[in-house]
């Protein structure tokens, strides 16, 4: 765990100080092979390992967290992707600059790829977005010295006897960044365009860029977050799924809470539910070993939800459990001294569950008698 730590935190410290002598000084901290050694790690095994990770997901799923981007916009962003490491790369190990045009090109690239990485640290949020970080600073020095090489490029030729277009480019590439990556932001956006429409060809859309992000589940640019709001990961589970037969044969009893969603409660979901509180109280260690391995079985239940949204089936799961359901209500009776007042607090709403403590509370107070000698 430690090496895995190391590994991730210690290239993005040498980049952070190496920036903040570039920025300092214009010198470059470390020797080339390091250098060239944290841009391998950070550029190409930073998004692999991530991507791999949390981006490996066949389907948006509300109870998973390893889809980051759309899967049916993924290629937009991965094209992107490719195209700004590609470019950096390039700028990297290239000794002399490319013809005017095309260096404008690449300089805008690598603006994306700024861009990219901030909309993805937004996205992902929490503590994996300060990956991007690293990425971000590496792309502006990158950016830094491509001006570097420009400067040092015009100061040997001489711009003025340049053709009218040709001319026009070499001073753009020329202006102190300030002013150039304003210009070099706004014509990104053409680039992003033919990016774009190429991608066209792919069977990608217009607007997949944008719905790379947008068409998720629980990321910070997510729209689709209202599509799991009567989804209940990790509740998917036997007794849940029975409660959806027919009336006449599991007979709800009654509403219920979980997870701030509303529920179906029959005698036989309360029942279980109350054997688990029960278990969980006197053998919290056995209830968690149970715990684990029946989610591992609520998690194949909920993937497959929809087929247990057919009445028949769900009627055939409640019938399979009526045994176990006995074996758990015996159970209460055995070892819980109000073992119908366990059940019947089941799944309660919070304001409920508090109005029966407050009149518990005062039940159990003593009176001004009490304790006395008569």
């Amino acid at each position: 765990m430690i090496g895995i730590l190391i590994f991730l935190f210690a290239p993005a410290l040498l980049v952070l100080f190496d920036f903040v002598r570039f920025i300092s000084t214009g010198k470059r901290l470390y020797p080339s092979v390091i250098e060239k050694s944290l841009e391998v790690i950070l550029i190409i095994g930073y998004p692999l390992l991530y991507l791999g990770m949390l981006d490996s997901g066949i389907a948006n799923d509300c109870c998973a967290d390893d889809v980051t981007f759309s899967p049916e916009h993924r290629l937009s962003i991965y094209t992107l992707i490719i195209i700004c490491v590609l470019s950096f790369f390039y700028t990297s190990y290239r000794k002399r600059m490319a013809p005017p045009l095309l260096e404008v090109i690449i300089n805008c690239v690598l603006i994306l790829g700024i861009l990219l990485n901030v909309f993805i640290a937004i996205h992902v949020e929490e503590l994996y977005g300060l990956f991007n970080l690293p990425l971000i600073l590496l792309f502006i020095l990158s950016l830094a010295q491509n001006q570097k090489m420009v400067i040092s490029e015009i100061k040997s030729m001489e711009i003025e006897h340049k053709s009218g277009f040709e001319k026009t480019v070499w001073k753009f590439l020329n202006l102190k960044l300030l002013f150039k990556v304003p210009l070099l932001f706004v014509l990104s956006l053409p680039v992003l365009l033919l990016i774009t429409t190429f991608l066209m060809l792919f069977g990608q859309k217009p607007d997949s860029m944008i719905a790379a992000f947008t068409d998720t589940y629980k990321h910070g640019l997510s729209q689709l977050d209202y599509m799991c709001d009567n989804v209940y990961c990790g509740d998917h589970f036997l007794c849940s799924v029975g409660a959806n037969g027919h009336k006449q044969l599991v007979k709800p009893i009654r509403y219920g809470e979980r997870n701030g969603g509303k529920i179906i409660c029959t005698r036989q979901l309360l029942v279980s539910n109350a054997f688990e509180e029960l278990i969980e109280e006197k053998f919290p260690k056995i209830h968690s070993i149970i715990r684990k391995q029946y989610n591992k079985a609520g998690n194949v239940i909920h993937k497959h939800y929809h087929i247990f949204n057919i009445k028949l089936v769900s009627d055939f799961v409640y019938v399979l459990m009526k045994p176990l359901e006995l074996l758990f209500l015996f159970t209460l009776y055995t070892c819980d001294k109000k073992p119908e007042n366990r059940i019947a607090t089941q799944y309660l709403t919070r304001m409920d569950k508090e109005k029966i403590k407050s009149i518990n509370a005062l039940t159990m107070r003593p009176t001004k008698t009490e304790g006395k000698l008569l």
